[in-house]
């Protein structure tokens, strides 16, 4: 117990003396999770809408399609983007490999089916009257959109924070595609798995608890969420 307790300790001096390893590691997780939502979102939203309110032929194997990518392997996804971003990959003169923009790539693709599956079905939630009242209204298809994105917010802030959260915790995108390349592309997730495989288990305790901070206020915000969503 006590060598718990000192790695708890040390982790706390660790992030109050402003440790640039560990703060270069939470730069790059906000860094990279930060553009990877804002893709998801802009691409998600408008596709789940679509699924969510259309119908079309194959729209039930696309629901299914969608919905087997929500728990589609991290290293699975880390491995394609790779594939895509290596040297000899359709992608390799982009020099995205071992960067974090590279790293958002691949995250954009795992947050993607969450947003597309939850926006669909709080589209669906909605009531049924509320598309034959907008076209009463003489709103066009851009304003029906929007109207509905709107009806259902809260439930879209809620994919997004879950979304937020498998992206912020995941290891196997970041260290396939990123390289874990220290001060570039080292992220908290692969950094405690690296600190800790090297016996540095204060500096893992540090950023273990910035995750846990995050996982915390994800959580919170939830919460919150899906009181105001079944109001």
């Amino acid at each position: 117990m006590e060598y718990l307790l000192e790695g708890f300790r040390q982790g706390l001096l660790l992030l109050f003396s402003g440790n640039p390893e560990a703060y270069t590691a939470i730069w790059a997780t906000v860094y990279a999770s930060t553009l990877s939502m804002i893709c998801s979102m802009a691409i998600g939203v408008p596709l789940g809408f679509l699924l969510g309110y259309k119908k079309f032929p194959g729209k039930k194997v696309v629901r299914t399609g969608v919905d087997t990518l929500l728990s589609f392997p991290t290293v699975v996804i880390g491995l394609v983007v790779y594939a895509f971003l290596t040297r000899n990959g359709p992608l390799g003169g982009t020099g995205l490999l071992f960067t974090i923009p590279g790293m958002a790539i691949g995250q954009t693709l795992l947050g993607l089916p969450i947003i597309v599956a939850m926006t669909a079905n709080a589209v669906e939630s909605l009531d049924k009257r509320l598309p034959m009242t907008l076209i009463t209204l003489g709103a066009n298809p851009g304003q029906m959109m929007w109207a509905t994105v709107l009806e259902a917010r809260y439930s879209i802030m809620l994919a997004a924070m879950a979304a937020y959260g498998r992206i912020v915790s995941e290891v196997g995108i970041s260290m396939m595609v990123g390289g874990n390349i220290k001060w570039h592309t080292r992220t908290i997730t692969t950094a405690i798995a690296l600190e800790t495989g090297k016996g540095e288990f204060a500096m893992g305790i540090a950023l273990g608890m910035v995750l846990l901070a995050v996982a915390l206020l994800v959580n919170i915000g939830a919460s919150g969420l899906k009181k105001r969503a079944v109001q």
